[in-house]
């Protein structure tokens, strides 16, 4: 297993959330701000500079209302 931020899963990963984010209609900050999260938390993982652990991505698939089980399959499968 690698041990990078940089794998596919991890590509798959950030662009899930980008445009969930995006088709959410929430800008950076604004996601930042429904999590209670410094504002360049979301510009950080989703630039593909700082990993996500499990409770931060449980904490950011709640924010966009999201599951997190179905982006899990997502990764996973896509």
């Amino acid at each position: 297993m690698q041990k990078s931020i940089h794998t596919k899963r991890q590509e798959r990963l950030r662009a899930l959330l980008k445009a969930a984010r995006k088709k959410a209609g929430l800008t950076q900050d604004e996601l930042a701000e429904r999590m209670g999260a410094y504002k360049t938390f979301v510009s950080k993982y989703e630039r593909g500079e700082r990993q996500l652990d499990v409770v931060e991505f449980i904490a950011v698939a709640e924010a966009l209302k999201l599951d997190p089980r179905a982006l899990i399959d997502q990764v996973m499968w896509d």
